[in-house]
């Protein structure tokens, strides 16, 4: 089960930690899945299903071959900046990739977190600039 929604992540160029800020679904709760490679909660599983448009039926088998509308989900070609930080605040929050460290020293918990504060409102002024230049 969570192979296939590995691949669903893949298709669509999704990170583990945008997939999470956009469901509510915690990361721990991910890793969690992907270690004990067990079946996911019906909860969990709906969400997983509601956000790509699939079946339970897809997300348990992988064998229905039509879906029929495609998520609203940027495609992996485009080289997405958004993206890119996306990935990089997932690392830092993964509590199962190794320390992260900064001109050889390691970056302690609060560090990681003004990090990623910073990342997340650079990202939110950039959609501002684009609101403001549509206008």
């Amino acid at each position: 089960m969570y192979e296939i929604f590995e691949l669903l992540l893949k298709k669509y160029g999704i990170t583990i930690y945008q997939f999470c800020k956009e469901t509510g679904i915690s990361q721990s709760t991910i890793y969690t899945w992907k270690k004990k490679r067990s079946q996911v909660g019906s909860e969990i599983g709906k969400k997983i299903c509601d956000y790509f448009k699939i079946s339970m039926d897809y997300l348990i088998t992988g064998k229905e071959a039509d879906i029929t509308d495609a998520p609203d989900i940027k495609s992996i070609s485009q080289k997405d900046l958004a993206k890119k930080i996306d990935e990089i605040i997932g690392e830092m929050n993964d509590p199962d990739t190794s320390p992260l460290y900064f001109n050889g020293e390691k970056i302690d918990d609060k560090s990681l977190a003004v990090l990623a504060l910073a990342l997340e409102n650079a990202m939110k002024q950039v959609e501002i600039m684009r609101e403001k230049k549509k206008k």
